[in-house]
């Protein structure tokens, strides 16, 4: 009962509870193959050497993930008094620094042809080129954009406003760009959703009818939506739902703006974390490489 509580009571974030149960999953299923039945059993070298097996398969920041999620487990059976010890806190994990993230971006004119080649005669376009410019022109988080209703569509000062849930509970608002604001508002009332405030925002398409329905788009389907309208728009670049926040920021400050706005509008607590996003740099590489002349 205390292991399943680690996860029911525990963590409230979805995503976090999926990565943290597959990894204890993988473990201890790891476990029992190499003849360790009991969790009392379970030792550092254990965790260290299953630890080393996947800096093998894995890059660094997942193998950390998976051993602060061990670690967590252990911590919460220790305090249950299930296991006497946590057999994780001594492993060390590998060592990993960033200075600027791995995630996919587009080039702002991608990003432009991507929007105009969705067909937008059907509520599945016009959803999803809400979608998309949501993501690029808000920087949201797909989980934010997906878990949004109605009612956080809503209009300010003359302008159309978007109010976003982010990670840890943090809630934020920001005021639309002119194009995001013409694609939701024609999301909105040409698919008819308008008036059912409580509902959510983004919604799947019904089975046969070609019309949205009541149920909430989950994050999957709309990571095989981005893969396939990048495909249909041409764009060879391996992006996911992710790459339109770097996109946005990129472009922002590519444009003039602050690192301190982009962290503002992100929702970044520290800019640190938005300078991941900044993929500037990676135009002045390209540039000096061309330099090479042999």
């Amino acid at each position: 009962m205390r292991f399943i509580e680690f996860f029911s009571a525990a963590i409230r974030n979805p995503n976090t509870r999926r990565a943290y149960a597959r990894a204890a999953n993988e473990f201890l299923g790891w476990c029992q193959a190499m003849g360790v039945s009991d969790l009392v059993a379970v030792g550092p070298l254990h965790v260290a050497t299953w630890i080393e097996r996947q800096t093998q398969i894995l890059a660094a920041p997942s193998v950390k993930q998976r051993l602060a999620a061990i670690r967590h487990l252990f911590d919460w059976l220790v305090v249950g008094q299930v296991v006497p010890h946590n057999p994780a806190a001594s492993v060390r994990g590998p060592s990993h620094t960033a200075r600027t993230g791995k995630t996919p971006v587009l080039d702002p004119y991608e990003a432009r042809e991507l929007l105009d080649s969705i067909d937008i005669s059907t509520p599945a376009g016009l959803r999803d080129r809400a979608l998309i410019a949501l993501m690029v022109f808000s920087f949201a988080r797909v989980g934010a954009a997906l878990s949004m209703k109605i009612e956080d569509v809503y209009t300010q000062n003359r302008r159309l406003w978007v109010r976003l849930r982010e990670k840890g509970g943090k809630q934020h608002a920001m005021p639309c760009h002119h194009l995001l604001e013409e694609y939701l508002h024609a999301y909105l009332v040409q698919t008819g959703i308008e008036a059912d405030l409580k509902g959510p925002l983004f919604r799947t398409i019904g089975r046969g009818t070609g019309q949205l329905s009541a149920t909430a788009l989950p994050q999957a389907n709309a990571h095989a939506m981005v893969r396939r309208r990048a495909l249909a728009a041409g764009i060879k670049t391996q992006i996911g739902n992710h790459s339109f926040r770097a996109t946005g920021i990129t472009a922002y400050l590519k444009s003039g703006g602050s690192l301190e706005n982009a962290a503002a509008m992100a929702n970044h607590a520290s800019t640190r974390t938005t300078q991941l996003y900044d993929r500037r740099r990676d135009e002045i590489s390209l540039d000096e490489v061309e330099r090479i002349r042999v």
